[in-house]
């Protein structure tokens, strides 16, 4: 993660205001927002990753799917592939995405992949971001998200594109 982030502000539509924001900055334009990516990563057997957040992030030993901000001048697809690759090493070809749809917290939106990896890829987790990572079934990545397990502002997110998200899982599982 780079030392300072400076996000593409978007108005409430979803659309590129032209105005950046540096992130922790003072200041929060009202009625802008800006992206984040969650990407749930599909192995060929089936199983879902997910990650465990550093115990310095906020939300600490939270498990997620991985993800984060989309930085200014970035598109959604290559801020989801960068985020994948900078916790867990895993490098995912772009066209391997496939979008569920975007959910909206305060002043975020959140774009929802699915991407799928063949075999069992080896990962190298950033211990500054991932604490711990795990394959795990669909019905495991639920029960963490009903446990409470998950960051609330993602969770909240999520929640409308949940059954979305569960179709296109079950989809790349084959």
């Amino acid at each position: 993660m780079a030392d300072v982030e400076t996000w593409d502000l978007l108005d409430e539509q979803g659309d590129p205001t032209g105005e950046v924001h540096r992130r922790g900055g003072p200041g929060w334009p009202p009625g802008r927002f800006h992206l984040m990516v969650a990407t749930c990563v599909v192995r060929s057997d089936g199983l879902i990753l997910l990650t465990r957040r550093a115990a310095t992030k906020t939300f600490p030993f939270a498990w997620e799917i991985p993800g984060g901000s989309v930085l200014a001048g970035e598109t959604g697809i290559q801020a989801a592939v960068r985020e994948v690759r900078e916790e867990t090493g895993l490098v995912l070809d772009e066209g391997t995405l496939e979008r569920v749809g975007r959910g909206v917290e305060s002043a975020s939106f959140l774009d929802v992949h699915v991407a799928t990896v063949p075999g069992r890829p080896r990962l190298v987790l950033d211990p500054a971001e991932v604490d711990d990572a795990a394959w795990v079934t669909w019905a495991d990545v639920d029960a963490h998200r009903a446990a409470g397990r998950m960051p609330a502002p993602w969770v909240g997110c999520f929640a409308a594109l949940w059954p979305d998200l569960a179709r296109k899982v079950a989809e790349a599982a084959g």
